[in-house]
């Protein structure tokens, strides 16, 4: 069983806005609502995977009882804890006409100390029943920035396989808490190791560091795949790999791709495939959910389509 941990779980709306601009009017030609969050996401696509899968985390408001009435519907396994303050509504414009996407992400609730002890315990009695978590999306207000160290530390002692998913401060806490994985996008490990990539050499000497930061494996997605780097022989060792399956052009929305990418990863691990087949159902994931509307949703047929694709290289 995989848990995903979604603290600032939302409402994402996704519209598509042919010739979208600034301060003009539009009518919006598609539109989606979706139950959201990185956890969310995950849960999704690892349940389209196939994978057992239940989603927790803190759920607010009426906002929070659509994110679970919704999710009940999709028949994902949930269990939320319920908080005072509202669930935020994040929103995506999608424009056709230049392949460009604008997102408007809501901070979150206000969470209080209580709230966050009962979800620690929720956690902990999910972990007598789970081998993988995963913790990821951003924190709610109020929210300490170590607060997923000191969860991802409470996992360890449970010998649980650990995976996070976040950015910024609370990114670097964690990864003191040697997570087994963490999957930033090029942006997220720029900021972390404080310079920009110019070429794939840049992410794979980025992966290197954030498994010396404390990471066991670390997942830099980009646009046309990954850059991994993958810890062996009890951490002592590892190994890079680039992952390559080159942007097609029927890109729909990229909203949710990495975290299907993350899904893809976690699957096969699960069912304890060798890296290079793991990294090539990540990357054939993250290139599926472009294909559709919706963080977290693809046709499993596409992914068995695009894995004979993927093209993948490792070196020590």
């Amino acid at each position: 069983m995989i848990v995903t941990v979604t603290l600032n779980a939302a409402l994402d709306r996704t519209v598509r806005v042919p010739n979208f601009q600034l301060g003009a009017r539009h009518r919006a030609d598609a539109s989606l609502r979706l139950p959201g969050g990185k956890g969310v996401n995950v849960a999704r696509a690892l349940k389209s995977l196939g994978q057992p899968v239940i989603a927790t985390g803190l759920a607010g408001g009426r906002v929070g009882t659509y994110i679970i009435e919704e999710l009940t519907q999709e028949g994902i396994l949930n269990d939320f804890v319920r908080i005072a303050d509202e669930s935020r509504t994040s929103t995506a414009v999608i424009d056709p006409t230049t392949g460009q996407q604008t997102e408007i992400n809501e901070w979150g609730p206000s969470v209080q100390a209580a709230e966050l002890d009962v979800l620690l315990d929720k956690i902990r009695y999910l972990s007598k029943g789970a081998e993988i978590f995963v913790v990821a999306g951003s924190l709610p207000r109020d929210v300490p920035t170590d607060y997923y160290e000191y969860l991802l530390r409470e996992l360890r002692q449970e010998k649980m396989i650990t995976a996070v998913d976040t950015s910024g401060p609370a990114l670097r806490a964690a990864l003191q808490a040697e997570p087994g994985v963490v999957s930033p996008n090029v942006r997220e490990a720029e900021e972390l190791v404080g310079h920009e990539f110019g070429d794939e050499d840049d992410m794979a000497a980025a992966a290197e560091t954030l498994t010396q930061m404390g990471a066991e494996s670390a997942l830099i997605h980009h646009e046309d795949g990954c850059v991994a780097r993958i810890r062996t022989d009890g951490g002592r060792k590892g190994r890079t790999y680039r992952a390559r399956l080159p942007r097609r052009a029927d890109v729909v929305s990229t909203v949710g791709s990495g975290d299907a990418l993350l899904a893809g990863y976690l699957s096969a691990r699960q069912s304890h495939q060798p890296p290079e087949a793991a990294l090539a159902l990540a990357v054939a994931c993250g290139a599926a959910n472009t294909q559709r509307f919706g963080a977290g949703v693809f046709d499993p047929a596409d992914v068995e389509s695009l894995m004979r694709r993927v093209e993948i290289v490792s070196e020590d």
